[in-house]
């Protein structure tokens, strides 16, 4: 009984076994893990792979955040779970392969002569006919005919008949045998050119990515991977002038340096543009020195075209600024001076700016671009007051309008080269930032000139432009001295007097004077409500928010009329203000005309754009010295040369699926009796198989069935499929 019950178990176990082989060697099980597979990759397409872990924060929210972590979404191609379905997709394949190839094998060397003629008439594609000839001659003439047609054959007697079969097309089996060969092989090399190995290395040797900051050559070893490293994929930036020895390899929490067994120098940084300033080519001129040898080579790396050397590939992936050097002109965006300082700064370093109070800043330049190419296109509409809308309406449609960059319309396809930019941000002393973007040159927009000053809270958002005009000399001086003169209560009294004079002439009569004073009075108040300088604790707004808000007191019948007297009053004493400010500097007044009331008109639009700009200085780019700097990518691939493999093994394993058709033929040949003239007559009988059926093979089997029923003069008439004569 025990013995029983042992073998049982044994043929339990072997059973358990051959069912778990038979499921792993499957075709669904495959699909399956091709399904999944395509649905990683699809997570990998649309979702950013490996940026700084604050970036996806940011995107998802804290929540999301720790479950995308969790499920390494954030670089799904070196996930423990991506890599556990590329080994079951191998072990599922190899067995399929180990379980059908050598019957396959066998199959194309096996000639199916173990058949009967019962079992030919079975056959669907049959025909059979009558011969002249002796039985031997017939088997001849036949053979002859079918190895003029590509046939394989082979005659073997059997019970008194003669068979003759034949193949054509055997090789179709191999193109299952290489196409999944190539799955493997694909899988295998793409899996040797993953980050296992970093992986492996750190799991097991103690390797940490690196977080924090500092001299390339001082990071300690942990972070840091030898030359014997199998394989990896950094980059590696490098000004103009500069080497690089290292390559940096992003990690979710931080970067791992890759020593390299050479040295790249930089000498030069070649790049050439289309005449929209788009990039037309790039390329890196460099010198190389073996560490080993001592070695050096000059090099030309251009884009599709990398430097191999040693085992590792250098590729032109990109280009950015190398530390150029910028000479900037600030202008106060707050309080009554409009005096301008310089500064200097260079890209991926930061400058102190002493503000008023104790709000001190500093400022990080984060770019530079001497080449901005913008769709210059616009048409859009000049702010003004739509009596059919409410204030507050209209006045969410003039911030729309007015603070989005001109350049951004999808719709246009105006592009223009607008010149230098620069982009910086600026950090309080509490560690709160906010980035900007100013380009250094204005630029035609809306058929005005103007200068733009882009802002944004975070990275994730689009910058938002203000819109300053430009003046008679295309400079911002015009426009900062009338923001200045905006926030002096003693020149807004003055401007207030004389737009009085303008709008009133002086008169004798005493209501005159009090209508003279009350315009007077409006004119303080609306300079003042537009500058935000107000003693109403409860309307601490500035611009067009702070008039919004003075006229919702009005009832909602009279508000259109009195924001379009408002208005009016606005614009005439903001223009005596100019002048006024003008005076001041010691400069003449100006003459009224079409194009600098116009100038005015912007610079109200802009001056209330101004309150949100978010910044004490506006900086202005007003000299640079350019440094280049090119980015490498740098590769250790060696599945690289797997994959070409398995790429030609399925494209002669699709090839040969497709394009190869396998036919198999049996003829049976057998003496039947003396012809009327005496002669001997062979009686023939002919079936065809394919793996599919399709016109072409329909089309074969009469072509054929004709030939070999004609093959003698006198043999008789062939059978349709199907029918015996």
């Amino acid at each position: 009984m025990e013995t029983n019950t042992a073998g049982i178990q044994i043929k339990t176990e072997r059973r358990w076994l051959a069912d778990a082989v038979e499921l792993l060697s499957s075709m669904r099980f495959a699909i399956s893990l091709l399904a999944l597979i395509a649905i990683a990759s699809t997570i990998g397409t649309v979702l950013k792979q490996n940026e700084p872990m604050p970036n996806y924060v940011n995107q998802f929210g804290p929540f999301w955040f720790e479950i995308f972590a969790k499920l390494g979404l954030y670089a799904v191609y070196s996930a423990w779970w991506f890599l556990l379905i590329m080994t079951f997709l191998v072990l599922s394949t190899s067995l399929c392969l180990i379980r059908n190839a050598p019957k396959m094998l066998k199959d194309m060397r096996s000639w199916r002569d173990n058949v009967r003629e019962q079992s030919l008439r079975n056959f669907h594609h049959k025909a059979d006919w009558h011969m002249a000839g002796s039985r031997i001659a017939s088997a001849t003439q036949i053979s002859a005919h079918i190895a003029r047609l590509g046939y394989k054959f082979k005659i073997s007697e059997k019970d008194g008949a003669t068979l003759i079969s034949a193949k054509q097309g055997a090789a179709n089996k191999w193109g299952y045998i290489f196409a999944h060969s190539a799955i493997v092989i694909i899988c295998i090399g793409g899996m040797l050119d993953s980050d296992l190995s970093i992986r492996m290395q750190q799991w097991f040797m103690g390797k940490v990515a690196f977080d924090g900051s500092g001299i390339i050559a001082n990071i300690p070893q942990q972070h840091r991977l030898s030359l014997s490293n199998p394989t990896f994929r950094g980059n590696t930036m490098i000004p103009e002038g500069a080497t690089s020895s290292t390559a940096i390899i992003p990690q979710p929490k931080g970067v791992l340096i890759q020593d390299l067994p050479f040295t790249i120098k930089l000498n030069k940084f070649i790049i050439d543009y289309y005449s929209t300033g788009m990039p037309k080519l790039f390329a890196s001129e460099v010198m190389v020195k073996d560490h080993e040898t001592g070695k050096t080579f000059s090099a030309t790396i251009k884009v599709n075209e990398p430097l191999i050397y040693k085992g590792v590939a250098v590729y032109q992936s990109s280009f950015e600024d190398g530390g150029s050097r910028l000479s900037m002109t600030a202008f106060p965006m707050s309080g009554a001076q409009s005096t301008s300082f310089t500064l200097a700064g260079e890209v991926g370093g930061s400058t102190p700016l002493k503000s008023a109070g104790d709000n001190d800043y500093t400022i990080e330049w984060s770019g530079f671009r001497p080449f901005n190419v913008e769709n210059m296109k616009a048409g859009q509409d000049l702010r003004a007051v739509n009596t059919n809308t409410s204030f507050n309406q209209q006045l969410s449609l003039d911030l729309d309008k007015h603070t989005g960059s001109a350049a951004k319309n999808a719709n246009s396809k105006d592009l223009k080269n607008v010149g230098p930019s620069v982009q910086y941000k600026l950090r309080d002393k509490t560690g709160q930032a906010r980035e900007f973007h100013n380009y250094m040159q204005p630029m035609e927009l809306d058929g005005a000139t103007m200068f733009l000053a882009g802002t944004r809270d975070n990275p994730n958002e689009q910058f938002r432009y203000l819109r300053i005009p430009a003046d008679d000399d295309d400079t911002i001086i015009e426009w900062m001295r009338l923001r200045a003169a905006l926030a002096n209560p003693a020149w807004r009294e003055i401007a207030a007097q004389r737009y009085v004079k303008h709008a009133l002439p002086e008169s004798s009569e005493q209501m005159q004077k009090q209508l003279q004073e009350q315009l007077r009075l409006s004119a303080l108040k609306g300079l003042a409500i537009f500058a935000g300088d107000t003693k109403d604790s409860k309307n601490q707004a500035t611009g067009f928010v702070a008039i919004s808000r003075f006229l919702e007191q009005i009832p909602a019948a009279e508000q259109g009329k009195a924001a379009d007297v408002f208005m009016k009053i606005l614009n005439g004493s903001m223009w005596d203000l100019w002048q006024v400010s003008r005076e001041q500097a010691g400069l003449p007044v100006l003459e009224l005309t079409e194009k600098r009331a116009r100038f005015m008109q912007l610079s109200i639009n802009a001056l209330s754009d101004s309150f949100f700009y978010g910044a004490p200085v506006y900086l202005q780019l007003s000299g640079f010295e350019e440094v280049k700097a090119s980015v490498l990518q740098v590769t250790r691939s060696p599945g690289k040369n797997v994959v070409y493999l398995g790429c030609l093994f399925l494209v002669i394993g699709v090839f040969s699926m497709f394009y190869i058709r396998e036919r198999r033929l049996w003829i049976w040949l057998k003496d039947n009796d003396v012809g009327a003239s005496g002669e001997n007559i062979t009686t023939a009988l002919m079936a065809l198989s394919s793996q599919r059926k399709t016109l072409d093979f329909e089309k074969e089997f009469e072509q054929l069935k004709n030939q070999l029923a004609h093959l003698s003069p006198q043999s008789g008439s062939a059978s349709t499929p199907g029918q015996v004569p």
